[in-house]
């Protein structure tokens, strides 16, 4: 069973053959009340054939991830996602259960979004030689969210790794490698050590007492602590290889959320990743 088929299989019977037939779906995306759509190079459509998604539809698709044991999967669903074999992570939206200002978990569903990971072994071709130009140097992958960021980290782990640089990964939601009963699913390279099921600031910590890497590699900064994770590292003499949310270079360095990095200079090499004619394309760039 590939991905797709495994992504397939978490939607509701009667909407299983229309999304099998859509080979070059990323995303499934079921809301309440609307039909459901796929996405594709960051276009949303609907799929075809299928009726409206209920209340019920988005309960059945947390029960399937789970294997029924969802109350076992409550520190993730509390986080908003869910992640299955295949790295395949199903994000999950609708009302909250707090407690003192604690997210404790949801107690209805109204919106899912099935990601599916793609391994595309020739995505790092065009840019591999200037990230790795006179030796790598910390490098943040950049595009708008759905850009294709995971799957090009993904890559230039493995191509990094199997040229003999040792890797330590902090994959916190388990898409990167997709490690399942100890075993990455996807190829992250030879010399690549994986964290999984940890805040990244803490796997950060860890991998760096436990594991000296010569590189640390996260997907998604989105929150201080993960800046503060990847000062940390630099503070040790690592290089970084992450990925950020922003349409260009420019845009990466006015966010307020990356300014310290910015400012540190801790990133000497950016790659963009867009979009012509369809297509994604990629492009390299020295910061400083």
């Amino acid at each position: 069973m590939d991905n797709l088929d495994r992504a397939a299989f978490l939607l509701p019977p009667d909407m299983r053959s229309a999304a099998a037939a859509a080979a070059d779906a990323e995303e499934f995306r079921l809301r309440t009340g609307f039909r459901p759509t796929f996405l594709c190079r960051g276009t949303e459509t609907v799929l075809p054939g299928c009726r409206t998604v209920l209340a019920d539809d988005l309960d059945g698709v947390l029960e399937r991830a789970t294997a029924a044991s969802v109350h076992t999967a409550q520190s993730s669903i509390k986080n908003g996602f869910v992640t299955v074999a295949g790295g395949i992570r199903i994000g999950i939206c609708g009302s909250v259960i707090a407690s003192d200002g604690r997210i404790m978990g949801m107690k209805r569903l109204s919106g899912a979004a099935i990601r599916i990971p793609r391994e595309v072994r020739s995505c790092a071709d065009s840019t591999y030689g200037a990230v790795t130009d006179g030796g790598f140097k910390s490098t943040v992958i950049i595009s708008p969210p759905g850009g294709g960021k995971t799957t090009y980290l993904r890559e230039l782990i493995r191509r990094l790794s199997d040229n003999g640089m040792r890797i330590g990964l902090a994959d916190e939601c388990g898409e990167v490698a997709a490690v399942w009963d100890g075993m990455a699913q996807f190829s992250v390279g030879r010399c690549t050590d994986v964290m999984t099921d940890a805040p990244k600031g803490a796997a950060t910590v860890m991998l760096l007492r436990s594991m000296n890497p010569s590189i640390l590699a996260m997907d998604e900064i989105t929150a201080p602590e993960d800046t503060g994770a990847a000062l940390e590292a630099v503070g040790c003499g690592v290089e970084l290889l992450c990925t950020a949310h922003a349409g260009s270079v420019e845009d990466f360095r006015a966010r307020p959320l990356y300014g310290q990095l910015v400012r540190g200079g801790v990133f000497k090499r950016a790659v963009i990743i867009g979009f012509r004619h369809g297509r994604r394309v990629y492009s390299a760039e020295d910061l400083q």
